[in-house]
């Protein structure tokens, strides 16, 4: 199935599906507070419960919306699934070449992180004057304790699962074949689709203004650092899902960016650490290609399960 040059429909309108995707997929998460009227959460974990289900309903919401406006060719659950990227084939390629390639990114944080437990583990050494054996199970002990704390935190749910499967699912499953059916390029949608994920966050600003007391200017600052980080992870995304035409790469890389933060640029005491960035840097523009060809997610490229077989590009 190759890409038409001409969309399935106009560009407007897969501009404007995307728009009411990336507003609803915010205003959802004010449903039951404003419409349903529902009193105020007691807890955090009572307010973060409500948007969990507000943003998996919308998730399923716009699965439903899309199917009905992009012109599917055949409603078999296999087919179906395919348009949106959730395949079970090449599942390993989806999850090990982009994790891969995304830690390349964080080479500076991860060899920061790494000086810090050796330094840790020598100085646990030196004043338990404990051998390896002893260090390698405080560390399998501690590493069990922070599995159970993250895993009740409620904010650790919505960083490393909730955003990161509904976010995906609604901005690259459901508007990268809308965008493309509308007749954008894949280059095209890989620098536009990342808007309408920035959109999203916007609504940041306010909370931060309102609820959290910021000022006017740090909030715009936060926000601004933000919408920046979100463009630029949004296109790579993106870029992600049209190669590999599989959910999984892209989610993967979102949730390892959301535990991750920022990238660690350089640090004043060790020149290793932007070396190791560059270096980071300089190994995935090398690989961006190569470790996201369609070939390595797709048995056949020119018949694959994605819409249009837009993962054929190169």
């Amino acid at each position: 199935m190759k890409m038409e040059d001409e969309g399935c429909f106009s560009k407007a309108v897969a501009v404007m599906a995307c728009t009411g995707l990336a507003f609803f997929y915010v205003a959802i998460l004010y449903c039951p507070t404003l419409i349903l009227r529902l009193p105020p959460p007691t807890s955090l974990a009572n307010f973060m419960i409500r948007r969990f289900i507000c943003a998996a309903v919308f998730s399923v919401i716009s699965i439903l919306v899309t199917s009905l406006v992009l012109p599917i060719r055949s409603w078999q659950a296999s087919y179906l699934f395919g348009v949106y990227g959730i395949r079970a084939d090449h599942i390993w390629h989806a999850v090990v070449f982009p994790l891969f390639l995304t830690s390349l990114m964080y080479a500076g944080s991860l060899l920061s992180k790494t000086l810090l437990l050796v330094n840790s583990w020598k100085e646990y050494k030196i004043l338990n004057e404990a051998d390896s054996f002893d260090c390698i199970r405080d560390a399998l002990l501690k590493f069990f304790d922070w599995t159970i704390s993250v895993s009740s935190n409620v904010v650790a749910w919505r960083n490393y699962v909730v955003a990161p499967f509904t976010e995906e699912l609604v901005f690259r499953a459901c508007m990268v074949p809308l965008l493309l059916c509308g007749g954008f390029k894949p280059y095209n949608v890989v620098f536009l689709s990342p808007i309408f994920f920035s959109l999203a966050h916007l609504n940041h600003l306010w909370e931060l203004y309102s609820r959290q007391n910021c000022s006017m200017l740090k909030a715009v600052m936060v926000v601004g650092l933000q919408l920046g980080y979100t463009v630029i992870f949004g296109s790579y995304a993106s870029l992600l899902f049209i190669r590999t035409g599989h959910l999984v790469a892209p989610t993967i890389a979102h949730i390892f960016c959301n535990i991750m933060g920022l990238p660690l640029l350089f640090s004043r005491a060790k020149g290793t650490i932007t070396m190791a960035f560059v270096s980071g840097l300089v190994g995935f523009v090398w690989l961006l290609f190569p470790a996201t060809a369609p070939d390595l997610y797709n048995d056949r490229t020119d018949n694959c399960h994605c819409w249009q077989g837009y993962c054929t590009w190169n």
